[in-house]
């Protein structure tokens, strides 16, 4: 299938496939990561239709990364995911206590998870939630890859609730551990809906912060 972001689809890197797809009501990006010399894979956000994710994964995981622990990213199908794979689980750990099925690592800021030859940087983004992550993977032949969940969308980052502490601190976390440090072809895989790029998001950062949203 080919992969233009929109649209549920599979990105072919040279050591990393990559298969996103949307579930659920809340139309839950899903994304499937395989190591193409191992084949060993990680799952990031099993949000919901259980049959769905485990028929994409073939029933074998090594790992689910959790984002955040708001409902909609793991009560509807993490727990059979895990039960039906024995994956290891991944949460960020201000966020562990708010998610019912069991975290066999809570991540910090800079954590590295590894599955096969592949290396996923976390970074810390505080704001949705208090213990929200990025996953980062940095294509040694390629622009870098970052799975945002819902702390960076096309257009904005995620939802803070009216809380003006809360987006001080995510947009600052936008700003500083994002696009500070990673190039415009970065691509931007969020947690719903289309995928995008700090290129094509940066301009609009000074507009974010006057808004306050």
């Amino acid at each position: 299938m080919e992969y233009d972001g929109n649209a549920p689809g599979v990105r072919e890197l040279a050591e990393l496939t990559i298969n996103k797809v949307s579930v659920g009501q809340g139309d839950n990006n899903c994304y499937l990561l395989r190591c193409r010399s191992t084949n060993e894979q990680l799952l990031i956000d099993a949000a919901a239709e259980p049959q769905t994710l485990l028929e994409l994964c073939g029933h074998r995981l090594t790992a689910v990364v959790t984002t955040h622990r708001h409902w909609d990213h793991w009560q509807r199908a993490l727990a059979e995911v895990v039960a039906a794979t024995g994956a290891r689980t991944y949460a960020g750990e201000p966020d562990v206590e708010g998610i019912d099925v069991a975290t066999d690592v809570a991540l910090t800021d800079g954590d590295i998870v590894r599955f096969g030859a592949v290396e996923l940087r976390v970074i810390r983004l505080t704001g949705h939630t208090p213990g929200s992550v990025a996953l980062l993977y940095d294509d040694p032949a390629g622009h870098p890859h970052l799975f945002t969940g819902d702390s960076l969308f096309p257009g904005g980052v995620g939802n803070t609730f009216g809380d003006a502490e809360a987006f001080d601190s995510l947009l600052s976390d936008v700003e500083g551990k994002v696009f500070d440090a990673l190039p415009d072809d970065t691509w931007v895989y969020p947690g719903h809906g289309r995928d995008t790029t700090l290129g094509a998001e940066r301009p609009m950062l000074p507009q974010w912060r006057v808004r306050g949203w």
